[in-house]
């Protein structure tokens, strides 16, 4: 983290969907040794994901739980809808257009938006606007045609 808050990456989903690229990243985020917050505005949305962490690969799942659910702090990935950092996690995802403040519980932050949803991009954009304008350290990666995230900006 630095002195002015997290990393904050916006991850342009144009080629894979939500479902598809959320595990990954949360994959090498545990694998950095690092706890993870999903911060969701859909309790169905919630569910589905936690759900296909529990089934991502057929030889292996990501342990997750809700803030709802039994001990949320000892959670490495935790679904919430909240602003509290119960799980202690140094991650923080953001989708569905949840709410971004605050993130200096976090080292980095990751906004994944839909690129086929006008109203996500018009969202993101606004938000990249408003970080830009704070002078946050921010950075755009996009899917190549290949499938591998570039950064971009």
């Amino acid at each position: 983290m630095t002195a002015a808050g997290p990393q904050i990456w916006f991850y342009h989903l144009e080629r894979s969907g939500l479902e598809q690229v959320l595990p990954t990243l949360l994959d090498k985020v545990l694998q950095a040794d690092l706890r993870a917050q999903v911060r969701v505005a859909d309790a169905d949305l919630a569910a589905r994901l936690a759900e296909a962490l529990w089934t991502w690969r057929d030889d292996s799942f990501l342990a997750n739980g809700h803030t709802s659910g039994p001990h949320p702090e000892r959670q490495p990935i935790l679904f919430t809808s909240g602003t509290d950092n119960v799980n202690q996690a140094q991650a923080l995802f953001i989708v569905d257009g949840a709410g971004f403040e605050p993130t200096e519980d976090f080292q980095r932050c990751f906004i994944l938006f839909d690129g086929q949803d006008e109203d996500a991009l018009t969202a993101a954009r606004a938000r990249w606007k408003a970080l830009k304008g704070t002078g946050a350290d921010i950075s755009y990666w996009r899917q190549t045609l290949e499938g591998r995230w570039e950064k971009a900006g």
